[in-house]
């Protein structure tokens, strides 16, 4: 998996500091993690992907999450891990695809950091996420004639969300740079 620059054990230990986090939101495969690494190098910050912190969490994959407990389970997993974030001052967060649109997540991180549209054209998530199907659960049994049918229909019940980000990027299109400023603003 993703390496991570923070001692998950650290992550359920810290005590509450002032919290000024970037969230990075989007689809899956609209580069989130790759961001969130990219910035933290430039920015000497550390960051977390939610889904590793799930995983170590719960002491399984997400694809076990979902095929075990089903995804209502994961989702509560997933806003717990969310909302330990808040114990961290200036952590990039590379949440799942589908975080902000569960519970009050995108108004929680939007009241507890900055928040981070990664917006990226289907017909790119669907090139970036054939070649890793097997890892992404709710997509791995999706044929890849059905999967920019299946990402145009989550897109579409997803990007009410999304928009409440404070900040919507083209990740394809961004520099590190361009991250950066917005943490400046």
């Amino acid at each position: 998996m993703m390496d991570v620059n923070i001692n998950q054990n650290n992550l359920l230990n810290t005590p509450l500091v002032a919290c000024s986090n970037l969230f990075l939101i989007g689809m899956m495969g609209s580069g989130k993690s790759y961001w969130a690494k990219q910035i933290a190098a430039v920015t000497q910050r550390q960051w977390i992907d939610l889904d590793t912190i799930i995983e170590a969490t719960a002491g399984k994959t997400i694809s076990d999450i979902f095929a075990t407990e089903g995804e209502a389970a994961f989702r509560v997993l997933e806003q717990k891990a969310l909302q330990q974030t808040a114990r961290y001052n200036n952590l990039i967060v590379a949440t799942g695809g589908g975080t902000p649109c569960f519970f009050d997540n995108i108004d929680w991180m939007n009241a507890h950091g900055i928040t981070v549209f990664i917006n990226e054209p289907i017909e790119l998530l669907v090139h970036r996420l054939q070649k890793e199907k097997a890892h992404r659960p709710l997509v791995s049994d999706t044929s890849d004639e059905k999967l920019y049918a299946s990402l145009t229909e989550r897109l579409a019940s997803r990007e009410q969300f999304y928009k409440k980000a404070q900040h919507i990027v083209v990740g394809s299109k961004a520099t590190v740079g361009d991250f950066v400023r917005l943490l400046h603003l």
